[in-house]
């Protein structure tokens, strides 16, 4: 057993995760966005959070690219004001490992949001399903089973590369960009999601309506 084993406890807090709900008037739970870059992932679950304020729901948005420029940063980020030591431990990139603790972190978060009675929206590619399905047993351990909402924004490789709205899939075709998902690096589609948006065949508002509609149906809304 380590020092840092001995000094680091849990301590019990005296506002429980229920008072917080009921307050709140909702349960708390975590919507996990996840599909191909450029599949629409980000501007579904900015509608869905916008549609959920309007209702008077207590929500909060971790976007994929967002966290990367703080929570999340790559070491080029960090380097601007910590020594390259520091940014080259503590940065993530694109790597297998990188992309793996990139969720592990991202998954940590949304479990206390998740436990504060927040409906917590997640918009990440997280390509590996083995990634996947540990925050959702994180999430559903320190809750009940049904908190991680697994929302699958299904499009096709094609549709995804022809919007390409950052021109990765430019780069990765021109071997400019390794690893890129979808190209030369896997997407592992889910399996057995809550939800599946066909995001090539509706617009963003229909498929929010779809998830506002899953929630109702589950009682996590009114």
């Amino acid at each position: 057993m380590t020092k840092e084993d001995v000094h680091v406890v849990w301590h019990s807090q005296a506002v429980s995760r229920e008072e917080r709900e009921q307050l709140n008037g909702h349960r708390g739970c975590v919507l996990w966005f996840t599909g191909l870059s450029g599949c629409g992932k980000s501007t579904v679950a900015n509608v869905v959070d916008h549609k959920l304020h309007q209702l008077g729901v207590h929500t909060f948005l971790l976007d994929g690219d967002n966290v990367r420029h703080g929570l999340n940063a790559s070491p080029a980020i960090l380097g601007a004001n910590h020594d390259e030591a520091f940014a080259k431990r503590f940065g993530l990139g694109f790597s297998a490992q990188d992309r793996e603790e990139n969720i592990r972190r991202i998954g940590s978060v949304a479990e206390l949001f998740a436990s504060a009675g927040l409906i917590t929206i997640t918009a990440f590619v997280s390509p590996y399903r083995r990634d996947r399905d540990a925050v959702r047993r994180r999430i559903e351990e320190s809750g009940q089973t049904g908190d991680f909402i697994e929302v699958f924004v299904d499009a096709p490789l094609e549709v995804c590369e022809s919007r390409d709205p950052k021109g990765l899939y430019k780069k990765a075709r021109a071997g400019e960009l390794k690893g890129f998902t979808g190209i030369d690096d896997p997407y592992e589609a889910p399996e057995q999601p809550e939800l599946r948006l066909a995001s090539a065949e509706h617009s963003p508002d229909a498929l929010a309506d779809q998830v506002i509609e899953y929630l109702r149906q589950m009682n996590r809304i009114a």
